[in-house]
């Protein structure tokens, strides 16, 4: 991808030839977005951004340029979620991986600084700023030895969770919390690891939820039978269509950036980059 800077180093990203064709609407939605930022209207370029993004998953250019904003507000934690996004699909572009480092250092995060600073390699352009990085906030960019047989945080004793209406798909993430799908009720329920119960998302986007998946950005995935889309939920709880005109979505299973999904209705399995 060519990068052009345009003032606080928000982006505009040219595509590759051969790249997948992006929704006209995306696209008019990501050139308002930066028309917004150019007249200092961050809030509307980024709602702009967010709107390219739910138009189209796999807009990077929309997720960096909405992180770069967030970033120049101080917004650090938003900032580190969108760059997350970019980095879960394209893996080896060192300047987010250095860009998810620094906003962790700005939530005093130095364990995940340090773990994305050691991803950054001494032939990449970033590794100098990566280095500076971690000096001036005193941390190692060598990952300490792992640790062995760490203990989950997912209840590890036989139990049960009693009165979930009509429960079908569960998936758990990297906190322990485990969430589960009610068919009936089409909502999202969320159980923490003490026990606790809260609804996590409960719309009319959702209807007849079956399986759930969860990826390592904390994001959840719902086959949403009724209305034949599979939905992206973030850890937020976010909603957005991932995947429409599926054929009665049933099974979920991520791998790596990849979800696959079983279809009831056409015989098939899906691949569906994340």
């Amino acid at each position: 991808m060519l990068k052009k800077i345009v003032t606080i180093a928000l982006l505009s990203v040219s595509l590759a030839a051969n790249a997948v064709e992006i929704p006209v609407d995306a696209k008019l939605d990501y050139n308002q977005g930066i028309d917004f930022y150019k007249l200092g209207m961050y809030e509307r370029a980024i709602e702009s951004f967010r709107s390219a993004i739910r138009t189209y998953p796999d807009y990077i250019d929309a997720y960096y340029n909405l992180a770069t904003i967030l970033e120049y507000l101080k917004q650090y934690a938003e900032a580190l979620a969108i760059y997350k996004q970019v980095y879960l699909r394209n893996p080896n572009d060192y300047e987010v991986i250095y860009k998810i480092a620094l906003m962790s250092s700005k939530l005093e995060d130095y364990t995940k600084t340090t773990e994305f600073l050691a991803l950054i390699p001494e032939s990449s352009s970033y590794y100098k700023k990566g280095q500076e990085l971690a000096e001036s906030i005193k941390i190692s960019t060598t990952l300490p030895p792992q640790k062995t047989n760490a203990p989950s945080k997912i209840a590890t004793k036989s139990g049960i969770y009693e009165n979930i209406l009509s429960p079908t798909g569960i998936t758990t993430d990297s906190q322990g919390n485990v969430y589960v799908a009610t068919y009936s009720d089409n909502t999202i329920l969320k159980i923490t690891p003490d026990g606790k119960r809260q609804v996590f998302v409960k719309s009319t986007q959702i209807s007849g939820p079956i399986s759930l998946a969860s990826d390592s950005m904390g994001n959840i995935y719902v086959s949403n039978y009724n209305l034949n889309n599979v939905l992206k939920i973030s850890s937020r709880g976010e909603i957005s269509v991932l995947v429409s005109k599926v054929d009665k979505p049933y099974g979920l299973h991520v791998e790596g950036n990849m979800l696959f999904i079983t279809c009831q209705g056409s015989n098939s399995i899906l691949r569906q980059k994340i």
